[in-house]
């Protein structure tokens, strides 16, 4: 059996062209006031990241999640985070699969065996039995969008990562552990804001636990133009805007279901749909100009699943109509 394409992200699958369904960031562009604040921060980039700034960016992501400065460390994105985990020297690291893939590919580089803990039938967590002394889980898990309950979460084997990248689409974020002491919990800015091509995220959890990740990174590790971001995205009106949006990605999952039907796997939580069609129906859907995310690459999930990003329903509508079409064409 082939071995999934760890390494295969939605953004391969949006070829230029094609109507984007596959890549889960909310917008196309950081809102106006957004690439504002970046735009006024790129006179000082004659300078080296000051650590002013960075003190900045660590206390409002500190007041946003009600920690302490210390327990927070700045990442370039989420994805930067998956990469320092193989620094806490785990003998065995469990992945929560169907999951995001990075973690896997971090530990297997490094040498750090991995054991899969594939989710029940109907992608919640499973009554676990590991040898793992860390666990990584998604909350809400991609690309199923199930969100799970923080104190299952809790209970998994071992310290427990909890990637929490689509935590703030969740409408008042009930089942995050962003404040809890004994998790390390990684979020990302790039999927609410649009800010992919820039990267910005955060670890929080004990400062001894992130001072170990931090260690032997470069000076300056994290740019001018992503403090700015962090900052900005931690603000009390930005945590009001994306409080609404999450309500809004809501009302909008909920209008793809009613039109999706029985190929919806699961009730989504997050900003994207697990369906089940076909085989055949990427491809189908690519001919007809419009990408999705292939889920063969996800352990646990084959070619019978894609992964849909949520838009608004006018945009939706698009999808719904050319997937209606190969439905059709591959009965």
């Amino acid at each position: 059996m082939t071995s999934p394409d760890l390494r295969h992200h939605g953004d391969v699958d949006a070829a230029p062209g094609l109507a984007d369904f596959a890549v889960n960031v909310r917008v196309p562009h950081p809102p106006a006031w957004l690439r504002d604040r970046l735009a006024a921060a790129l006179g000082d980039l004659g300078s080296y990241p000051s650590a002013s700034a960075e003190q900045r960016a660590r206390e409002a992501v500190a007041r946003r999640h009600g920690r302490s400065p210390d327990e927070v460390l700045l990442l370039n994105g989420a994805a930067e985070g998956f990469a320092l985990l193989p620094k806490l020297s785990p003998r065995r690291a469990a992945i929560v699969h169907p999951g995001f893939t990075e973690p896997e590919v971090a530990f297997r580089d490094a040498g750090v065996p991995v054991e899969h803990v594939l989710l029940s039938e109907d992608f919640t967590l499973p009554d676990v039995v590991s040898g793992a002394d860390l666990t990584v889980v998604g909350n809400p898990t991609n690309p199923t969008s199930v969100l799970h309950a923080a104190a299952a979460v809790k209970a998994l084997p071992g310290r427990v990562v909890v990637d929490e990248a689509f935590m703030d689409a969740v409408p008042g974020e009930p089942e995050s552990l962003a404040g809890d002491p004994d998790v390390l919990v990684l979020r990302s800015l790039t999927k609410t804001w649009g800010l992919a091509g820039l990267r910005a995220g955060y670890f929080l959890g004990d400062p001894d636990t992130l001072a170990r990740l931090a260690h032997g990174r470069p000076h300056w590790p994290v740019g001018s133009l992503t403090l700015e971001a962090i900052t900005a995205c931690c603000e009390p009106s930005a945590l009001e805007a994306s409080a609404r949006f999450a309500l809004e990605a809501a009302a909008h999952a909920a209008y793809a279901v009613d039109r999706l039907g029985d190929l919806v796997v699961v009730p989504p939580r997050a900003p994207f749909l697990l369906l089940r069609v076909p085989r055949g129906t990427r491809e189908a859907l690519r001919d007809k100009g419009i990408a999705v995310r292939r889920c063969d690459t996800f352990p646990g999930l084959d070619d019978t699943y894609v992964r849909v990003a949520i838009r608004p329903p006018e945009e939706f509508a698009v999808f719904v109509d050319a997937l209606r079409v190969v439905m059709e064409e591959l009965a």
